[in-house]
């Protein structure tokens, strides 16, 4: 199985083109079981704007877990790879989760984003109410987690 038909598979065909591309590049986290993939997760390089500061942020993408391996620590795994690499690498992590996935996130330490989010966009500054309570963050460095929280533009979904 390709890492493309596993995550196509585990989002129930949900995953656009556009999800795919922002999970390429970076450092991809794998999980195997009987020389079958099954689970994935990467990190990549995105700017945050945070105040009057850009920060390095290691940005979350694709985690997912053939349906019948969940809920057996696969996900952990792969995640604590990644976190590995952004608390060596960046200074922060950030994701933006699905509601069924915050408490495994919360679980794993990572803060919901309390402040407003928005996109730097060709346009400008735009906020992004719809992402608002569904942003975590992985702090490596201090963060007052009530301002707002920009992130760097791209195609398809901004968070």
């Amino acid at each position: 199985m390709t890492i493309r038909t596993l995550l196509d598979r585990a989002f129930d065909g949900d995953f656009a083109d556009e999800d795919w591309d922002h999970a390429l590049g970076g450092v991809h986290a794998t999980a195997w079981e009987d020389g079958e993939l099954v689970g994935h997760g990467s990190v990549v390089q995105r700017r945050m704007l945070y105040g009057d500061r850009a920060l390095r942020a290691g940005y979350v993408e694709a985690v997912a877990v053939r349906s019948d391996r969940r809920r057996r620590g696969v996900a952990g795994g792969v995640m604590a790879e990644l976190e590995r690499v952004i608390r060596g690498a960046y200074d922060l992590g950030v994701l933006s989760s699905s509601e069924a996935g915050m408490p495994f996130y919360a679980g794993r330490g990572w803060q919901l984003w309390q402040g407003e989010s928005a996109a730097l966009t060709p346009d400008g500054t735009t906020l992004t109410p719809d992402d608002d309570g569904s942003i975590f963050v992985l702090p490596v460095v201090e963060l007052d987690l009530a301002r707002r929280l920009t992130g760097d533009w791209r195609d398809g979904d901004v968070w």
